[in-house]
């Protein structure tokens, strides 16, 4: 499922919107490429072997729907959703969570990479918030580098819009009447 725009407020907008890297799939496709070798072979079998057949085929099917089809739908509902207001975290196939960390509460954002997800370019972002949950763990983020390159530059952007600038702050003082 697609992440929904209209829980969006009228003047964000999507700066990245992330699914996890598709290294969480190579599992799902190589438990797929065995069902359907198994299933094929099954075919190979005697013609005496019906139920035999019949066996290997209920399976491969429920194996393929365990470890290949619902591994695919996490992936797949799975949102990173990184607008100029806020960092949108959203997940579930049959029930649905959804974390959203305003951009102004974010304290401060690491990353990390094994061997193996340098060569992959994916990572682990974490990110800390002021508030009770403290902090969200992002895992398999694709272009990890980039991702919180973008983060930090959203972060300092919604900070300076909610700042006051040096000539904004002399006009500020300049009009307060003196003590």
């Amino acid at each position: 499922m697609a992440f929904p725009e209209d829980v969006l407020t009228s003047d964000e907008h999507v700066v990245l919107h992330l699914h996890p890297h598709w290294k969480a799939l190579i599992g799902p496709v190589f438990v797929t490429v065995l069902a359907v070798a198994a299933v094929g072979a099954s075919f190979l079998l005697p013609d005496g072997w019906l139920i035999g057949q019949l066996a290997i085929v209920v399976v491969a099917i429920a194996l393929a729907g365990w470890l290949a089809l619902w591994p695919f739908l996490v992936w797949r509902t799975t949102n990173y959703v990184f607008t100029n207001e806020r960092v949108l975290l959203q997940k579930g196939v049959l029930n649905r969570d959804r974390r959203d960390i305003p951009l102004s509460r974010v304290n401060d954002h690491s990353m990390t990479q094994h061997f193996f997800e340098r060569l992959l370019g994916s990572g682990t972002l974490t990110i800390e918030s002021a508030g009770e949950r403290g902090q969200s763990v992002l895992v398999d983020i694709p272009q990890i580098e980039k991702v919180q390159t973008s983060l930090y530059e959203l972060v300092e952007a919604d900070r300076d819009k909610h700042s006051l600038g040096e000539d904004e702050l002399r006009e500020a003082l300049k009009d307060k009447p003196a003590v």
